[in-house]
């Protein structure tokens, strides 16, 4: 849970947003736009932290991955799975950070987001942008087929294992004195 510098968390801090548009939005970590849109930003990382959030996302990805190609082409078939992602992962989103921040609205967030993208940490940026981006809603997908087919980052390429001990030395095993 995130816990903000007035020592409330996500759920105890009350923000309208819907007085918060883009002539009023500053870069100012001090002025109250820009502790409202960060409110907003702790509360989604709470709730895509939850186990409830991860369950939703995990089985839906379970269902859906092997429809997915590697292809440039956005298919026709991805847009009824997008839809049903939207309504059922965005629409979770959205209804937590409502519940706990009285007032919020998506659409003016999502633009606020837009032109703000610098100060949201690319992972929760990414996964906002899959609500309203189909090209990236099929790269998380692609992703995730990749890792579960065992073609995810693989960080062992490149590592190389060299003996300590150069070979046909004359050096005894300690487990060989014995």
């Amino acid at each position: 849970m995130v816990i903000y510098p007035d020592g409330r968390s996500c759920s105890e801090n009350i923000v309208d947003m819907i007085d918060i548009d883009e002539d009023n939005f500053a870069i100012s970590s001090s002025s109250p736009a820009f502790a409202a849109f960060d409110a907003v930003i702790g509360c989604i990382e709470d709730i895509i932290m939850e186990g409830e959030f991860q369950q939703l996302q995990q089985n839906f990805m379970e269902k859906y991955y092997l429809e997915f190609d590697n292809t440039e082409e956005i298919k026709l078939s991805y847009t009824p799975i997008f839809n049903e992602y939207v309504d059922l992962l965005g629409k979770h989103l959205e209804q937590q950070v409502m519940e706990r921040i009285p007032g919020f609205n998506m659409d003016k967030f999502i633009e606020l987001l837009t032109q703000h993208k610098e100060e949201v940490m690319d992972n929760i940026f990414d996964l906002l942008l899959t609500f309203t981006d189909l090209t990236a809603f099929k790269e998380t997908f692609l992703e995730y087929k990749a890792e579960k087919e065992g073609r995810g980052l693989d960080l062992s390429q490149g590592q190389v294992v060299t003996p300590m001990i150069p070979e046909g030395s004359d050096h005894i095993d300690s487990t060989e004195s014995q």
